[in-house]
């Protein structure tokens, strides 16, 4: 993965304001991390 510095960060950042809006980009990370959550218990739950 490359590594990606302050001004790449900040582009990406305006164009998910951009392309969500300000409401939506909370509860899509919500929503992420939820999903992240779920998988890893999911993991967990079928390791011998």
């Amino acid at each position: 993965m490359p590594n990606l510095g302050m001004g790449e960060l900040l582009i990406i950042a305006a164009v998910a304001l951009l392309l969500f809006g300000a409401k939506r980009i909370p509860e899509a990370a919500r929503a992420l991390g939820r999903s992240l959550n779920a998988f890893k218990a999911g993991l967990k739950d079928d390791a011998p």
